[in-house]
Parts: C-alpha cells; structure tokens; sequence
C-alpha cells in the first residue's frame, strides 16, 4: 500500500487515531480506550464520530471496519 492511499484512506488521521480504533477492534470498550490513550470517554467518542465523517460512514463498528479493510490496523 502507497503512502497516497493510506492518505486518503484515511485523511488527517494520526497515531492515536489509528490506536483508538485498533483497540476497539481488539474488543475493548470505549471507555477502557479512554483510560488507555489517556482521553475522556466523550473525547474518544467525539473523536470517533469525527473519523465515521471522514470516511462516510454511521458508525464505529463502520469505521473500524473501514480501517481493517484499508490496512491502517
């Protein structure tokens, strides 16, 4: 995978971004990735609606699916 696809594939995303989502596709809760990134629950979950937006999809499950797909986790 190119640098240009991972780009936009993900568009202004960074490390913590990709760990977030990494996390919830290891199974942990939202707000045990909280306490992990060292973030509030609402952060987390702002930041995730954030990352939905960017890619055109509903949900978290969605996202973190894109992710998987595209090779960022």
């Amino acid at each position: 995978m190119t640098l240009t696809v991972v780009i936009e594939a993900a568009p202004g995303w960074d490390q913590t971004d990709l760990t977030i989502l990494g996390l919830l596709a290891e199974g942990h809760t939202v707000d045990t990735v909280a306490r992990k990134v060292g973030m509030s629950g609402r952060t987390v979950r702002r930041r995730l609606r954030v990352l939905a937006d960017d890619v055109g999809v509903e949900t978290t499950i969605e996202t973190v699916v894109h992710a998987v797909r595209v090779g960022l986790i």
